[in-house]
């Protein structure tokens, strides 16, 4: 299993989804809150090119957003 890292900001509807589905099909994650952590952040927009969130690290494949679809393939969830 690849490791996943999701950054989130708390109010993030789209983290929260996320998290549950990843919580539904026990897939351990990593959280990283990047609204109070700038270095988080910072590593974030260098892997992504992205300032929106959730972006999320599975095993180095940078998936934007919650995409269910993505996520089940780079995870084997069918």
């Amino acid at each position: 299993m690849p490791n996943v890292k999701i950054y989130t900001t708390p109010p993030c509807v789209y983290c929260k989804m996320a998290k549950a589905f990843f919580q539904e099909n026990s897939i351990k994650y990593e959280e990283v809150d990047v609204a109070g952590d700038a270095k988080a952040r910072q590593e974030m927009i260098t892997k992504s090119g992205q300032i929106g969130v959730p972006v999320i690290d599975v095993g180095g494949k940078i998936v934007i957003g919650f995409d269910k679809g993505r996520l089940s393939e780079l995870l084997n969830i069918k």
